[in-house]
């Protein structure tokens, strides 16, 4: 069956919702992320501040050095939940079959529609913009790898496009590709595009004389097997723009975790101590709203050096308290640390996931005080914020 695959991308969306907050900040050079006293890294920034060479993920002080004038905006990631949550929700109200890989990416399936489909995204579109004040780039295709590469070269044409004219705005574009025509749509784009070309198999593409996708649908399948494995067999297909996964409606989770990177390196025993109590308590939080709970505890700590190392404790039972979880995360950390060792970073989490437990048994009911105890606490915090009320 011919499927109508689209792949939506809110464009550079951390920086959007910001400036649906303070519309002073459109058209400025700004980056959303961490102080850059603080080892901050940038986590979004605007078209203006990309123009200047700032990108995401880049160290903030090295982007303030490409661009002194930079505005730098602490994150809001509640807020950015909330909108996403938004944001899907229109993509549901067009179809069930939607597929949220990130908090700004999702596939959809509109394959049952009876409409153009360029008509709908546009439609999609400017609903989004209409309603949220949002920007997005849209890519269609006969399947999802095809739909999000189109994305990507949509969003790169407009950017284009928009440079030339010497502004500034975010690239809403709509890219379709025909069915029939992945194949030809791919073959002058770079190796590295396509999904399952990282830095060590693009080198070893490039010492083979491959450097676009076309080169690699040139190469027999059995060859890119023997040279590249398994993954071999996905080359082939993929750059002859042949992908029959569906969209998948629900994915499950897998673990629940909190990490943070110091500003400076810490040894004080107290500070490691109320962080990973915090982290605990955001986790089993996490849990609860998510109605899981886990029953693996993981410990995950960088030294200064960059050497990770990660410690985990499975419980005979799974819990969503957060005393067992920071008790066991505790331990963890006694196990493996040295005494004044600095820290860099530092992270708990919790997997072996499946829902609650609420069966009680004979001796059971100081297990159920806690549990309710617990979410007075979660509506508390909710209300008044995380610092409303704590353990003497």
């Amino acid at each position: 069956m011919l499927r109508t695959i689209l792949h939506l991308d809110l464009d550079a969306f951390f920086c959007s919702v910001e400036e649906t907050r303070d519309p002073s900040l459109r058209g400025k050079a700004f980056a959303v992320g961490g102080k850059p006293e603080e080892r901050g890294v940038v986590a979004s920034c605007s078209y203006a501040a990309r123009r200047n060479g700032v990108r995401s993920a880049m160290p903030m002080s090295q982007a303030l050095r490409l661009n002194p004038g930079l505005i730098v905006v602490p994150g809001r990631h509640g807020a950015y939940r909330e909108v996403s949550r938004q944001v899907m929700e229109r993509l549901h109200d067009l179809t069930a079959l939607v597929e949220q890989i990130s908090i700004d990416e999702a596939f959809l399936d509109i394959s049952d529609i009876q409409d153009d489909s360029q008509r709908i995204a546009r439609g999609l579109q400017a609903r989004i913009c209409d309603e949220l004040h949002l920007p997005c780039s849209i890519g269609i295709a006969s399947n999802k790898l095809v739909a999000k590469i189109a994305t990507e070269v949509g969003k790169a044409l407009a950017l284009k496009r928009i440079k030339a004219d010497g502004r500034t705005e975010p690239p809403n574009a709509v890219t379709v590709v025909p069915s029939g025509e992945e194949a030809a749509f791919l073959n002058p784009l770079p190796a590295d595009m396509l999904w399952g070309v990282g830095p060590k198999t693009s080198k070893r593409l490039a010492e083979l004389g491959i450097h676009t996708i076309g080169d690699i649908a040139k190469w027999r399948e059995e060859d890119l097997i023997r040279l590249f494995g398994e993954n071999g067999r996905e080359l082939s297909r993929h750059a002859k723009g042949i992908d029959s996964r569906p969209v998948v409606t629900e994915r499950e989770t897998k673990s629940i975790s909190q990490e943070i990177t110091f500003s400076r390196d810490v040894r004080d025993d107290k500070t490691l101590e109320k962080t990973v109590r915090e982290q605990s308590a955001e986790v089993a939080r996490q849990l609860r709203e998510s109605e899981l709970t886990g029953s693996t505890i993981k410990l995950k700590i960088r030294w200064p050096d960059f050497t990770t190392a990660t410690r985990q404790k499975t419980l005979s039972r799974r819990t969503d308290q957060e005393d067992e979880i920071a008790r066991t995360a505790l331990s963890l950390l006694k196990a493996v640390r040295k005494p004044n060792q600095f820290v860099r970073l530092i992270g708990v989490g919790v997997s072996g996931l499946g829902a609650p437990i609420r069966q009680l048994g004979l001796w059971d009911g100081d297990n159920e005080r806690s549990r309710k105890l617990q979410e007075a606490v979660d509506a508390l915090r909710e209300k008044f914020g995380q610092d409303a009320i704590g353990k003497m």
